[in-house]
């Protein structure tokens, strides 16, 4: 039996046979809370006598009738697939069946706010989830028309791609309810229809597309979080974005309409549903966040709006080709943020957020080529990861630097004429960009996208002392590559000289070059006054580490606040924090550069990834026997900076926040306690919800709350975001018994939403006594198989990632848990079953071995 596997050998013997050309979909959501009825008629073309099946997910199926012939529904369904046999050229197919509504945020996911017991639901169908809605061949160029009859309550607002109709009586009478028959949809791969039905509010608005057609806009979420919803901020970033997208891709926007819908319990950022897009609903700002995350969500809006022209109008053949979509939307978007919004600093988020995201990703023994083998859906599950998006996005910056910014959207446009409503493979967008740049690119694609490994710039400088200054006699880049991966590539970037003037780091010279090979010489800087530092890499083109030679480290470290551009200033940092995770020099260095640097940094994104830099670094990289004194030492210096900071600045908001997580001495949780309750008040400092949960889940780990005060903060938050923030809140409880109790919740049993199940994985590590969860990690490995068999694909992979014990990891051995052993043991055992498993648990140890290997390094610096 395939269960609910598809292989790439599949889809391809599917298509061979195969011509699908539009699908009619009656679905009626009024039959109770767990199925709703779904009656599928599907128009295809296939060989005269050839066999197939098509997709579905339900735990009942009525009926399934081919060109007339009822089929045995016991003798051609089983696991997730109808066989039909016997094919006819023209092909009508009827499938009727109960499917089922979903809590883990795929296929029809079914919520119920807690706050007016209204019911919402959406659909989630990448990679293979549209099967649960309906019966369909799920595979991403198998693309068709979509016409939706939808019968729901009649007070609800049904949202699908093709624009909402007037709603009418339903055939069966049903009292309250209404049926909605949409139009057929352009020509879509399955995964980005949508369903999306519920009382949600919000606003409107439209647009003028470059074609001359209006396009109505929609903005919308829960009926309960609507006061919150800035509908104009979202529909100005939306028409900054048609407006930049259509003139770059010189093509107007392929849809009828586009709305925006904030959904709950979401498991990704969003999704680019043509027409029809839906976002996590964090980002519905009920409380204060950082300016970071406003950015982040100005970012995520345009990503997915690149979407609808690559992804949705023209599609990646399989899913080898994910990379390509993601990291196409990933590229996309910041340009746009970065040159049609008002956060123009977009590309310094990118180097902190996305960039690093991908040097970590592609330093595990998991990594893989961005054009990775993609046997089967298993495989598609477990890839959309640092290099599917960051690494693919910065090597597309790259090849812009390398073929040009004009001739690579000149190319782009080109793809998307010839391809519309259509599936690709790379070489056809590789194709267009050799014909608008000149460029031979088989070369390059060979080097960037079919080996694995990030490489390493350094400098090699000499300098002379002269009666006028310093001067370089001589510059060099060396580039190294992994022993696994010893690919060495070809390199276009910038070259930066910056000198200290009257406090300020200004750059003084930059030089544009390709680097290539293992030592390339700059003969360029050669008599040049010597800068008080050197960056390789400046503007940030390259995807490579890079290193800085000892006179410019040594400026960095006491000056990496005096930059007056935050680009530079983020590729410093980040090479100390790479240097750090690498081993190269004590983390408590970098702790002190970042206590040193933060307080003056301007740019909201790098403060907040130089924090959570900071925390990984107190918890997990210093010296355990050091550990409890740095991390006293460094929540006192967030202290002090937080009653430095400027009165409601956003760098406040940030040292607020961060001082709660990492405070553990009595005065200083004393500090949370008494800030919390307003018997201390900082100047421009606001408490408001939000950062109410994140000082009480501090006190919760540290022992100084329990279940009493975290019951009565869920009272006064009655929402679904407070059962949330209860449910981390009550894991990081300190306690075995709640330990075990959270455990048995995640675990043992199955009852929990995928956001609750996320927000009480979120807590169960959080304890400034790590002892309490030593009963736990032989239990983890014991239940991994089973969690893997038994639950959804992103219900899984959350307890596989979020409740391994790589806390209880340190050189010192304090707690007798030998994790890596414990992992060792395990992977033998499992052998060749479940690769994808494997794969996250790989990845888990290899993430200890280097926290192991920072941890020497610290104390052996110590």
């Amino acid at each position: 039996m395939p269960g609910e596997n598809l292989t790439r050998k599949e889809a391809q013997q599917r298509a061979a046979v195969l011509t699908t050309h539009r699908y009619e979909v009656e679905l009626d959501l009024t039959r109770g809370e767990k199925v709703f009825g779904s009656r599928s008629t599907v128009h295809f073309d296939a060989a005269p006598g050839a066999s197939t099946f098509i997709d579905l997910i339900a735990p009942e199926v009525h009926a399934v009738t081919l060109n007339g012939r009822a089929l045995e529904v016991a003798e051609v369904f089983a696991d997730s697939r109808i066989q039909l046999a016997d094919l006819a050229e023209h092909n009508e197919l009827v499938v009727e069946a109960s499917c089922a509504y979903m809590h883990t945020g795929e296929g029809l996911h079914r919520f119920v706010d807690p706050v007016d017991g209204e019911v919402y639901l959406y659909t989630q169908f990448e990679v293979a989830d549209t099967r649960r809605m309906f019966a369909v061949f799920e595979q991403p160029d198998l693309k068709a028309t979509f016409a939706f009859t939808v019968t729901a309550p009649q007070t609800w607002r049904v949202i699908s791609n093709s624009p909402t109709p007037e709603p009418t009586a339903p055939l069966g009478g049903q009292e309250g309810a209404a049926t909605w028959a949409f139009s057929p949809t352009e020509v879509l791969p399955c995964y980005v229809t949508a369903l999306i039905a519920g009382p949600y509010a919000g606003g409107e608005g439209e647009l003028t597309s470059s074609d001359g057609r209006t396009i109505p806009l929609g903005v919308y979420c829960r009926a309960s979080l609507a006061e919150h919803l800035d509908v104009e901020d979202i529909l100005e970033v939306t028409r900054d974005g048609f407006a930049f997208y259509e003139q770059a891709f010189d093509s107007p926007y392929p849809y009828r309409k586009y709305d925006q819908i904030f959904v709950p319990d979401f498991n990704a950022g969003a999704m680019e549903n043509a027409g029809a897009v839906t976002f996590l609903e964090n980002y519905v700002f009920r409380s204060r966040v950082p300016e970071a995350t406003r950015e982040r969500r100005v970012t995520t809006i345009l990503h997915e709006l690149a979407h609808m022209w690559f992804g949705d109008l023209v599609t990646m053949r399989w899913w080898n080709d994910l990379w390509l979509n993601e990291s196409f939307a990933e590229y996309a978007s910041t340009l746009a943020t970065a040159e049609a919004t008002r956060w123009s600093d977009a590309w310094t988020t990118f180097n902190g957020v996305e960039k690093s995201w991908a040097y970590r990703q592609d330093q595990l023994p998991s990594t893989h080529p961005i054009v990775a083998e993609i046997r089967d859906l298993e495989d598609v599950e477990v890839n959309f990861d640092g290099i599917t998006y960051a690494k693919g996005a910065s090597v597309l910056r790259q090849l812009v630097a390398w073929v040009g910014k004009e001739e690579f959207l000149r190319g782009v446009a080109a793809y998307f004429a010839e391809h519309a409503w259509g599936n690709t493979e790379l070489p056809d967008l590789l194709r267009h960009l050799e014909a608008t740049s000149g460029r031979d690119l088989s070369a390059w694609s060979g080097l960037w996208l079919e080996t694995a490994g990030v490489n390493t710039l350094l400098p090699e400088l000499e300098v002379s002392d002269e009666a006028e200054g310093r001067r370089i006699t001589s510059f060099a880049i060396r580039q190294q590559a992994p022993q696994q991966w010893p690919t060495l590539r070809p390199h276009r970037l910038a070259v930066g000289g910056y000198d200290l003037v009257d406090g300020r780091l200004e750059r003084r010279l930059r030089i544009e070059l390709d680097v290539d090979g293992e030592l390339t010489e700059v003969p360029q800087l050669a008599g040049e006054r010597a800068p008080d530092l050197l960056l390789i890499n400046d503007d940030d083109l390259a995807y490579a580490k890079i290193r800085l030679d000892v006179d410019s480290l040594a400026t960095a470290r006491l000056n990496a606040a005096a930059f007056t551009d935050p680009l530079p200033q983020a590729l410093v940092l980040s090479a100390a924090w790479d240097a750090t995770r690498d081993g190269e020099w004590p983390a408590r260095a970098f702790v002190d550069m970042v206590l040193g640097t933060v307080g003056a940094i301007a740019s909201s994104s790098m403060v907040l990834v130089l924090l959570r830099q900071l925390v990984l670094a107190v918890e997990n990289y210093v010296d355990p026997a050091v550990r409890g004194p740095i991390r006293e030492a460094a929540a006192g210096r967030l202290w002090d900076l937080l009653l430095a900071a400027e009165p409601g600045s956003d760098t406040q908001f940030q040292f607020a926040s961060t001082f709660a997580r990492l405070a553990s001495s009595d005065d200083q949780l004393d500090a949370v306690a008494w800030v919390r309750s307003g018997e201390r008040t900082i100047e421009g400092l606001t408490v408001d919800v939000d950062l109410d949960w994140a000082m009480l889940t501090a006190l919760a780990a540290a022992g100084r709350v329990g279940e009493r005060e975290i019951a009565t903060a869920q009272e006064a938050d009655a929402t679904a975001s407070g059962a949330q923030a209860a449910a981390t809140a009550r894991a990081a409880l300190p306690t075995q018994a709640a330990k075990e109790e959270v455990w048995d919740r995640i675990v043992e049993s199955d009852d929990l939403s995928n956001s609750l199940q996320t927000a009480a994985i979120a807590g169960f590590s959080r304890s400034l006594d790590p002892s309490v969860l030593v009963p736990f990690a032989e239990r983890y490995f014991a239940a991994l198989e089973g969690v893997w068999s038994e639950r959804t694909n992103e219900m899984a992979q959350n307890i596989v990632l979020g409740l391994y014990p790589g806390s209880l990891a340190d050189i010192d051995a304090s707690l007798g848990v030998d994790v890596l052993e414990m992992t060792q043991d395990w992977l033998d055992s499992l052998g060749d079953r479940t690769p994808a498993l494997r794969r996250l648990v790989v990845e888990l140890a290899d993430g200890v071995r280097r926290q192991l290997r920072v941890q020497q390094v610290d104390r052996a610096a110590g």
